[in-house]
């Protein structure tokens, strides 16, 4: 919470603990897992193919194979990289990459297959390229599935992979059987790598769209607190204004025929306007002050719906009307940056009595994603109306967790 995060004692600037990973918001943990995972498709294709082609390194063919499977490793990243931009709605299709990372592919498996069947003789050789071969297709497949939007795109895609493969292989001289084992090797491999691209994506957008749906869930509870207050604006003010513009028009006439009767309407029109006054105040006063066993009950409720473990302690009753208002607030403002801004599992809010003050102590789990929030704003009301009753407030990441504590003086009147 907040957007500098204040905090305790003397220390300096913002410090935030949770590091980079937990500077993240959970879409943006799912999308940046979603990347490196895509990433990391091209160290497995290198990987996997790097060893059977080490013992041939030293020859021209072993140079030639290893440098084909970086380049098309390479080039699976950075497509994987444009495809999910896309996807996000940051940049258009990729299509010429896609095109492309489709021509390398072949070409790197056409020469893999040409190599195996008419280079060099060996074992280490046949088994190299054919490994590449292999690779390029099924890591190929599955990177271009990101780019493709339709399931029926995907099919053919996968589908297309494997029956290049054999009509790659057959004419270069592979036999039968190992034509039919290659292409079927190709159409599991890519099938499963589709199937992982198209399922990570579904993914990532769920997690977007969840996301905002919270938001817009918190946005449509302020909106209808404004409607409750509206109405009640309108409940009270409406019934008095007519009868104050009626009553006007009365004693503008009753003046008019010089009747002393309208000073006795323009009395009734300041007493109707002073009691509205009165009544518009009270509404005020009901709206800006919180209850702090409801908004303790209310935060309770919200963050378990939210997903998020909620531990309520301490002494509520006894407290005054003002202690619990200022403190209401500060549990209010404390679940709602925890629910738009942080990323937390656990919430535990405490109130402790001690002397002469209440301390109310909110602990969360999502320390960095709510101390890099937009709650600045937030944070600088709770202290104005801590300030009111004479009570401060601290807030800061604190051993991996984000705290906030506020603390009030017990008035005269509280006691028990």
């Amino acid at each position: 919470m907040g957007a500098a995060a204040l905090t305790y004692g003397e220390s300096e600037g913002s410090h935030v603990t949770g590091g980079w990973w937990r500077g993240k918001s959970t879409p943006a943990k799912v999308e940046t897992y979603t990347r490196w995972s895509f990433h990391f498709f091209g160290v497995a294709e290198v990987v996997a193919v790097a060893i059977p082609t080490l013992r041939i390194l030293g020859s021209a063919v072993g140079v030639l194979l290893l440098t084909l499977t970086v380049l098309h490793a390479a080039l699976c990243g950075v497509t994987a990289s444009r495809a999910l931009d896309w996807t996000r709605g940051h940049r258009e299709q990729p299509v010429r990459l896609l095109w492309t990372l489709a021509a390398v592919t072949a070409v790197v498996a056409v020469t893999a297959v040409w190599i195996s069947e008419h280079g060099p003789a060996g074992e280490d050789v046949d088994s190299a390229a054919g490994g590449i071969f292999g690779v390029v297709q099924i890591f190929g497949a599955g990177v271009i599935s990101l780019g493709v939007r339709d399931r029926r795109r995907v099919y053919a895609l996968v589908v297309g992979f494997a029956a290049g493969a054999a009509a790659v292989s057959f004419p270069l001289g592979m036999p039968g059987p190992a034509v039919l084992a290659t292409s079927l090797a190709v159409l599991i491999g890519a099938s499963f790598l589709a199937f992982t691209s198209v399922f990570s994506v579904w993914l990532l957008n769920a997690v977007y769209e969840l996301d905002a749906a919270r938001e817009t869930r918190a946005r449509l509870a302020v909106a209808e607190e404004r409607l409750r207050f509206g109405r009640d604006l309108h409940d009270v003010m409406g019934r008095n204004l007519a009868v104050i513009a009626l009553k006007s028009e009365l004693a503008v006439q009753l003046a008019r025929r010089e009747r002393p009767e309208a000073v006795e309407q323009m009395i009734e029109v300041q007493r109707i306007a002073q009691e509205s006054q009165r009544e518009v105040r009270d509404v005020v006063r009901g709206y800006r002050e919180a209850d702090l066993e409801a908004e303790l009950a209310g935060a309770r409720g919200v963050l378990k719906a939210a997903g998020i473990d909620c531990e309520v302690s301490g002494p509520v009753e006894g407290l005054p009307d003002e202690v619990q208002s200022a403190l209401g607030w500060v549990v209010r403002e404390a679940t709602t940056n925890v629910l738009r801004h942080g990323n937390a599992q656990r919430c535990a809010v405490c109130v402790r009595v001690e002397e002469d003050r209440v301390v109310l102590t909110v602990e969360n789990d999502g320390v960095a994603g709510t101390a890099s929030g937009s709650a600045g704003s937030g944070l600088a009301g709770l202290r104005e109306r801590l300030a009111a009753v004479d009570g401060t407030l601290a807030a800061g990441p604190e051993g991996g967790t984000f705290r906030v504590v506020a603390e009030v003086p017990l008035v005269q009147e509280v006691v028990a």
